[in-house]
């Protein structure tokens, strides 16, 4: 059984309830099922990253265009992904990929993955976040760091990715004691690895520890080379159903 560490305060105000944050598909054209599964009606997502070529590209991709036009059709927000290299990338060239991004596929925000999570790099990253900001509307900007980073972090961004890897180091984990002070939208919770017996588990463990946006997967990297977020979980209808009716205690 997992480590259930306490019961979380409801959420008020902006709570949309759990739904799936989307980390990044293959290319369209590789992926074309899964990138038009997601325009179906009915999933609860809270949005789905882009990811060009591990980045925006060098040019507008046609292809992934009409992809992210479909979701924006569909009311689905789109974020582009900007890697921060745990804070070893210059800001500039975060900078200008996030307006390639802005200019050329009208992303509704940014996942910043790889984010730092020490307090020595949260000046840098808040500077960065602003700059973000001011190239959209209100744009979303998620911070990936894939654990717990300082807890002034989440007054930076909308959402923090507080966990992200396999289900053997998930299914034991725990929520920092800070977050506790923030309600479920705030964090994210991606974990791949999940197998189908042990969904309403992985369910419950986010839910206890405050994570309303969820990506679950039975697909898994045991030699680290394979990206297990590029594909549709196999149990993705069964997921969607189990998300949109709630998992009791």
């Amino acid at each position: 059984m997992s480590y259930l560490s306490r019961v979380r305060p409801a959420a008020t105000g902006t709570d949309t309830g759990t739904g799936f944050g989307v980390p990044g598909f293959a290319h369209p054209l590789l992926a074309p099922a899964e990138w038009g599964e997601l325009t179906r009606p009915g999933p609860p997502l809270h949005w789905v990253v882009l990811d060009v070529a591990d980045g925006p590209g060098v040019r507008p991709d046609p292809h992934c265009l009409a992809a992210a036009g479909r979701l924006r059709n569909a009311g689905v927000r789109v974020l582009g992904r900007l890697d921060a290299v745990h804070g070893a990338r210059a800001a500039a060239d975060v900078l200008d990929e996030a307006r390639r991004y802005a200019d050329w596929y009208r992303v509704d925000g940014f996942l910043l993955d790889r984010c730092p999570t020490e307090r020595g790099s949260l000046p840098q990253v808040r500077r960065t976040v602003d700059t973000l900001r001011t190239l959209r509307d209100a744009p979303h900007v998620v911070l990936g760091h894939g654990a717990h980073p300082h807890p002034s972090y989440a007054e930076t961004a909308d959402q923090l990715v507080t966990f992200s890897g396999p289900w053997s180091d998930y299914r034991w984990s725990q929520a920092a004691e800070w977050t506790a002070d923030y309600p479920p939208e705030r964090f994210c919770h991606f974990v791949h690895g999940v197998p189908r017996g042990h969904l309403d588990e992985a369910l419950r463990l986010a839910r206890w520890q405050g994570a309303a946006t969820i990506w679950f997967t039975d697909r898994h990297d045991p030699c680290g080379h394979l990206d297990p977020w590029t594909t549709m979980p196999g149990y993705w209808d069964e997921i969607v159903s189990r998300v949109g009716t709630g998992v009791s205690e």
